[in-house]
């Protein structure tokens, strides 16, 4: 195949890397998260009613007594027995199978709202996210040759999250629980990574049209014409 149509090795090191960084210590959170619903699509496949929904609740909270004997940090494990309590809860108040999957409705309803409402205030959700993660100062995502970029990024956010929201509610009012679960796990932390991805190559080419200071020029206080970020978003 002809250079340059294989994206450089240097490239996919970063971006592996950067993965790393941003996911680094979640492996908890994706195992957490994923047991609860494989186990209610198996149950719910064999077995009709409440069984399904008390299988999912019943593997979350064996995973937080788990976390606990192991001495590890039960977050991860709370927030699925969380999440997997209120859907058995939307489960019996609905009285269908499809219920379980009203609290992952109901947080990409949240996603999209944060999206649309921090680009609206001009402080885009994908720059607090960035500084959650990575610390950099506040100020340099709202240069004004910085901030285009994470509010781009941060509108394609809330365009894909609107996409997934309505695949998934499309099936939720079609009633099919099995293809709304398998959905809902490609739709989960594969879809997450491949969005990060993308958003990564995106912001870094995009920051690079922009010719803003990097982090380090920032803090310095240097004057243009700047190097600019050449890695991390």
């Amino acid at each position: 195949m002809p250079a340059g149509k294989n994206m450089p090795a240097n490239k996919i090191s970063e971006l592996l890397g950067e993965l790393h960084m941003v996911l680094a210590g979640k492996g908890s959170r994706v195992f957490d998260s994923t047991v609860p619903l494989v186990v209610y699509l198996l149950l719910n496949s064999i077995f009709s009613g409440w069984v399904g929904t008390a299988g999912a609740a019943g593997a979350a909270l064996l995973l937080l007594i788990l976390r606990l004997l192991r001495r590890e940090s039960p977050v991860y494990a709370l927030g699925g027995f969380g999440a997997a309590a209120l859907a058995v809860v939307f489960s019996q108040l609905a009285g269908t199978g499809t219920g379980f999957f009203v609290p992952g409705l109901l947080s990409g309803a949240i996603s999209v709202a944060l999206c649309v409402v921090s680009v609206l205030l001009n402080r885009p959700l994908v720059a607090w996210t960035s500084h959650l993660t990575r610390r950099w100062p506040r100020q340099w995502y709202w240069h004004k040759k910085v901030l285009p970029a994470y509010n781009e990024v941060t509108i394609a956010w809330g365009v894909v999250f609107a996409l997934r929201l309505w695949v998934q509610y499309s099936l939720f009012l079609q009633g099919d629980v099995g293809t709304l679960g398998l959905v809902q796990l490609f739709l989960g932390w594969p879809f997450t990574v491949l969005l990060l991805i993308a958003s990564y190559l995106y912001g870094q080419g995009r920051l690079r049209s922009l010719s803003g200071p990097s982090v380090e020029e920032f803090k310095a206080g240097a004057q243009p014409p700047w190097q600019g970020q050449r890695q991390g978003f």
